[in-house]
């Protein structure tokens, strides 16, 4: 083991870091004790479908965390990651006869949950399960920042250079839905991935050809735009430059001067400069780009209409939902040190188990308090041998 973990790539454990660090913050920026209901549609948080209660996919249904702990303890869950204005729904009419233990007042339907078949546990165009055990390729999933579902790599339609630097990704359907995000595509997202060596080698052939195209790639006297491929090169230099070092607005959410009244409509300045892009698979964004969006009343009409309001909102954005997970404690928890060799499915299944650990023991002190009760060594070992049957059951209730 010893000598694994020397030959182990460092980039590698930083990338396991990062990851369980992100997983750590999903968990964080949620209230595992609470249920969310009270707080009407919460703007982001983590969300679970239960397989065990809800397994009719005409009848799709979110729980927050806390009801993932204590009201479906043992159940087959889904976990969902984060979602939008999402209110939960444990309890209410899709669950039929199964009452919420934290929140019994509730309506009987969210009606403004979006839902999609996340919650019957498929994802991505293929409609698969995550994770896919007849899937040999192990392919990255990535989420749309738009729909919030998630998709491999191979499904999305463009070919994903150094995918570590990606940051928001906006799939082609959802492109499509809000077709004015073509023209900011254009100008702000990251170029059509094509290899240096392939861009190399077409700049060749043209100064081969003659000195014509390459003057014509040369910038106009009227500040116009060129569409070479020098000048996409320089636009992919200059949109994906420190991809790893973010401002502090960006660190924060906080929408600085993204959020300034503008009197020009951003728009149609763009479209006057006739730059296009091919409109076709998924677009992948700095962080920054979302300050770069008009909001004059004409766009935020547009945006309204295309139901893609939440993009004018810095804070909207799952970086910002990190970093709030970042601020609490558990989000620099040495647990992360214990589970750096471990995958995604085994980092989260950790995670959990440690979040459950912590929410019984803290619950078993309570109830030892309330009662009156000395905490026994008999007692510590009836609380876990209870844990341990939990697990049992669920285990079993996974494999059904």
């Amino acid at each position: 083991m010893a000598a694994n973990k020397e030959e182990s790539d460092p980039d590698d454990f930083l990338t396991n870091e990062e990851e369980l660090e992100k997983a750590l913050c999903v968990l964080a920026g949620s209230d595992p004790e609470n249920c969310s209901y009270s707080r009407g549609y919460v703007k982001r948080q983590a969300v679970f479908a239960c397989n065990t209660c809800t397994p009719n996919a005409a009848e799709p249904a979110g729980i927050c965390l806390a009801c993932a702990n204590k009201c479906h303890d043992g159940h087959d869950i889904f976990e969902l990651y984060t979602k939008r204005n999402f209110r939960c729904d444990c309890g209410n009419s899709k669950f039929q006869d199964f009452q919420c233990q934290l929140n019994t007042a509730k309506d009987e339907e969210n009606v403004r949950n979006l839902y999609n078949h996340n919650f019957n546990g498929c994802y991505c165009t293929c409609d698969r399960p995550y994770p896919d055990t007849d899937d040999q390729d192990n392919d990255e999933m990535i989420q749309c920042v738009v729909c919030e579902d998630w998709f491999h790599s191979r499904h999305l339609g463009c070919t994903i250079v150094e995918p570590e630097e990606l940051q928001e990704m906006v799939c082609e359907a959802c492109m499509n839905k809000a077709p004015f995000l073509w023209m900011y595509a254009a100008h702000f997202a990251v170029p059509p991935a094509i290899s240096v060596r392939q861009a190399e080698e077409e700049e060749e052939v043209d100064v081969e050809e003659g000195g014509e195209k390459n003057e014509s790639s040369e910038p106009s006297q009227s500040g116009e735009p060129s569409t070479s491929v020098e000048h996409t090169k320089q636009e992919e230099v200059a949109n994906r430059s420190s991809p790893c070092k973010r401002t502090h607005e960006q660190m924060t959410g906080s929408p600085g001067k993204a959020m300034t009244k503008t009197v020009a409509c951003k728009l149609k300045e763009l479209q006057a400069r006739g730059l296009e892009r091919p409109r076709q698979g998924a677009v992948f964004w700095p962080y920054s780009w979302r300050s770069e969006l008009c909001t004059c009343t004409s766009c935020k009409r547009a945006y309204v209409a295309a139901e893609v309001q939440f993009l004018m909102d810095q804070s909207d954005t799952v970086l910002a939902y990190e970093n709030k997970g970042l601020d609490e404690p558990f989000g620099q928890h040495p647990l992360m040190a214990l589970t750096s060799s471990m995958d995604r499915v085994q980092q989260l299944e950790v995670i959990y188990g440690f979040n459950e650990l912590t929410t019984s023991i803290t619950a078993f002190l309570d109830r030892c308090v309330a009662e009156g009760k000395t905490v026994t060594v008999e007692a510590v070992h009836q609380f876990f041998e209870e844990l341990r049957a939990r697990k049992r059951r669920r285990t079993n209730a996974g494999y059904q």
